[in-house]
């Protein structure tokens, strides 16, 4: 295992982490430290840069590239919309359901970015993927946000 896959598995991690914990926190009602989490999360996209920077260098298969601009996508889109303009989108159905698309298609393929670690890696993602997404629907139902 190269270090960077390494790292591109222990960021993706932390950030599923740090989701499950938004989302926790706002179940418990506590919105504000909810969104201060959000927002430090973002900073995984300075790892995920390295990696792409890394992908160039190495040569990585195509899907690779996918897998990282999504997820570097993403975080840009998100800190935008929810950190920087703080628009209030989650009202609008054809806007929710945008958002959860791209969502589920970034985290999705940070699974990707992080099996490269390995299998027990890859399983640890997949594992820590189901819970944030069970959370994310769960406090969707409860907190409408």
């Amino acid at each position: 295992m190269r270090a960077i896959d390494l790292t591109g598995a222990v960021t993706v991690n932390a950030y599923f982490v740090m989701i499950i914990a938004v989302f926790a926190w706002r179940l418990l009602g506590r919105t504000d430290i909810a969104r201060w989490i959000g927002l430090a999360s973002f900073l995984v996209v300075v790892p995920i840069v390295y990696l792409l920077v890394d992908a160039f260098r190495t040569n990585r298969p195509t899907m690779y590239f996918v897998w990282v601009g999504l997820a570097i996508a993403f975080l840009v889109g998100e800190l935008l919309v929810d950190g920087v303009l703080r628009l209030e989108f989650r009202s609008v159905r054809w806007a929710t359901i945008t958002y959860v698309v791209v969502f589920f298609a970034a985290t999705g393929g940070m699974i990707g970015i992080a099996s490269q670690a390995g299998r027990w890696w890859a399983a640890v993602t997949v594992i820590s993927f189901l819970v944030m997404a069970v959370l994310a629907f769960v406090q969707r139902a409860k907190t409408g946000l």
